[in-house]
Formats: structure tokens, C-alpha cells, sequence
């Protein structure tokens, strides 16, 4: 259950609707709750509080209005929030892409702010840990043709087995206190430039 001790942004050009968010987040527990109701001001805010999450409210959200959130919400890596009084498909889809946590459409009242803000927050944590896992195997298979890359060069250079060509790699790895695939990037580089 994300911590009622968030900092909370709360980006709205309208006073009587952000105070219905604000109302809705203080009632759940949330203090730290700061409100800015200049849009042009949004940058600048978010770098001087680094709020952990942001909730923006967009009554009759223009295009441009939206696709300069969107990129905001690329940017800044956070929980969103996105609460819009009319929408279409389009924009729902760019909104997801673009890392929204969540995009309500005709649904801003005080007593849907907290449970909305609490899935932006899960759905949020949860897409940044498939993105690290991704990232993880992505790099684990970077390590993998590298080593595999080095251990041709082995296989070819000094007419070794696969075999011993990996334990040639490792031996040199533990020996020097490396990681294995830094001696195969090393061996890679050094090939490239012997040339063939």
C-alpha cells in the first residue's frame, strides 16, 4: 500500500477542481500536497519539489495541452495521474505510451483521488520493474553474444575447443578480478583493431 507521506503535485488551472483533489488527498492521509495552477510553470516545479507523484487535472484538455503532458510524463519518470473530462481513443492510447499511470475520463470526484492515486502509484511501480527486468535480460544477452564473440576469436586464434576456450575466459577473469564478459569486450576490441 503506497505511504500517505508522498509528496504530491497537483497540476490544475482550475482552483474549485484542484481543491477537490486537494480535499480528497488530505482526507486519505496525504500532508505533503502542493498545487500549481500555472501550466507554464510545470517544469520549473517539478525540478524545485520533485514530487513522487504527479496528479493533473485537464478540464477541456486541447491536443497540444495533452501531448505536452504526455512528453512531461516520458521525461520525468513518475507516477501520473491524468484526469480528463472528455477523451478519445486516440489519446488513450498516446497517454499509455507515453507512461500515464492512470487517465480518468469523467471521473474527478473527492472520494475516487486516493484509490486512483494509489493504482497510478502500483501500476507505475509495477511497469518500472518490468522495464528494469527488461532491461536486465536485454543485458544479459549483450553479455551473452559477447562472450560467445570472444570465445570464436579464442576458438580460432589459439585452436582451442569451446570448451576451453570458456574456461580460458574464466581463468583470465578470476585472475584479473573482472567480470567475464569485460575480458571478452577486451578480446573483441583488440580483435577489431588486429583486424583479421
Amino acid at each position: 500500500m503506497p505511504s500517505p507521506d508522498l509528496s504530491v503535485l497537483i497540476i490544475d488551472e482550475n482552483r474549485i477542481r484542484s481543491s477537490i483533489i486537494e480535499d480528497g488527498l488530505r482526507e486519505a492521509g496525504h500532508s505533503r500536497v502542493a498545487v500549481i495552477h500555472d501550466v507554464n510553470e510545470v517544469g520549473r516545479t517539478i525540478q524545485a519539489t520533485k514530487p513522487d507523484v504527479i496528479v493533473i487535472d485537464l478540464e477541456n484538455p486541447k491536443r497540444d495541452t495533452l501531448e505536452h503532458f504526455f512528453s512531461l510524463s516520458r521525461a520525468i519518470q513518475r507516477p501520473i495521474a491524468m484526469f480528463v473530462d472528455r477523451s478519445d481513443h486516440g489519446m488513450i492510447e498516446k497517454a499509455v505510451e507515453a507512461g500515464v499511470s492512470a487517465y480518468v475520463v469523467d471521473g474527478l470526484k473527492k472520494e475516487r483521488v486516493k484509490p486512483i492515486l494509489d493504482m497510478a502509484i502500483s501500476r507505475f511501480n509495477a511497469f518500472s520493474r518490468l522495464t528494469r527486468e527488461l532491461e536486465q535480460a536485454r543485458s544479459e544477452l549483450e553479455d551473452r553474444k559477447l562472450i560467445e564473440q570472444a570465445k570464436g576469436i579464442l576458438m580460432r586464434t589459439r585452436n582451442l575447443s569451446e570448451a576451453d576456450a570458456y574456461a580460458l575466459l574464466r581463468s583470465t577473469a578470476m585472475n584479473q578480478n573482472r567480470r567475464m564478459v569485460d575480458i571478452a569486450q577486451s578480446l573483441v576490441t583488440a580483435a577489431d583493431l588486429l583486424g583479421p
